[in-house]
């Protein structure tokens, strides 16, 4: 797969590509006789963001958890940040995954801590030697960025359940990742909260440069995010372009998504 400049554009933001973070190849994953992923070809390039649709079943949430390291791949080639994942020891792994957010569907949240003291954990887990007065910094800067800067004190369960998907968030930007991985992040929310978290992504990639992989059953936060739309069908990405292009498709059962 070549990497020349090309440039995506849409009413979101103007991406250059100069440089692939993801890269896959014939990427394949099975549970048992359960072939999920059956020939991945897929490239993610820097300041992105790709919306991953299809039906349930066919390998979405599979496909991010391959990205983070959570699944390991059965065959083909993983690329990440120009890192082959099957060359990299432990140490080198752990690296790799420093540098990827990862934000799921429950947002992950510890109810037994405050929502500082569940932004402070993944900071304490990454450096033992950082100060005080820096991680308070940081806690305050991810707070501010997602909206929730009067929440600092309260413990998850007094949120709702939108402002515990931007605690999620925080939680993940706090330790500013190149790579962000989406899995249904306005599920369960009210079309004006899943709108303030579709647009939250969108400052997110803005503010961060982020790469972004965003796996939704919602088609207006897919519209909203979405630089470039993938089509998941029987573990094969068979489809790709822009929300307007493939609305556009004469193809019926693409159609059917944006119906």
């Amino acid at each position: 797969m070549n990497t020349e400049t090309i440039t995506f554009e849409n009413e979101n933001s103007v991406i250059q590509k100069d440089s692939t973070v993801v890269r896959m190849e014939h990427l394949k994953k099975s549970f048992g006789n359960n072939h999920v992923l059956r020939d991945i070809n897929l490239v993610i390039n820097k300041g992105e963001n790709v919306v991953i649709l299809g039906q349930s079943g066919t390998g979405k949430s599979v496909l991010i958890k391959c990205i983070v390291g959570l699944e390991d791949i059965d065959e083909g080639e993983l690329e990440i940040l120009g890192e082959n994942f099957a060359e990299l020891n432990n140490k080198q792994l752990i690296e790799i995954r420093k540098k990827i957010g990862f934000l799921f569907q429950s947002g992950a949240l510890y109810d037994s801590m405050t929502v500082r003291e569940n932004l402070e954990f993944p900071l304490r887990r990454k450096s033992e030697s950082i100060s005080k007065d820096k991680m308070n910094e940081l806690v305050i800067e991810a707070l501010h960025n997602v909206g929730l800067d009067e929440a600092i004190n309260k413990s998850p369960s007094e949120l709702s359940g939108g402002m515990r998907k931007r605690l999620g968030l925080a939680r993940t930007l706090i330790l500013k990742p190149e790579i962000m991985l989406y899995d249904e992040p306005t599920t369960g929310l009210d079309p004006i909260t899943s709108k303030e978290i579709s647009n939250l992504i969108l400052e997110v990639q803005k503010k961060y440069n982020t790469s972004s992989v965003i796996i939704t059953h919602d088609i207006e936060c897919a519209r909203l995010t979405g630089n470039r739309i993938i089509i998941l069908k029987e573990g094969i990405c068979t489809t790709e372009g822009t929300y307007e292009e493939l609305e556009r498709s004469e193809d019926q059962w693409i159609r059917s998504f944006f119906e």
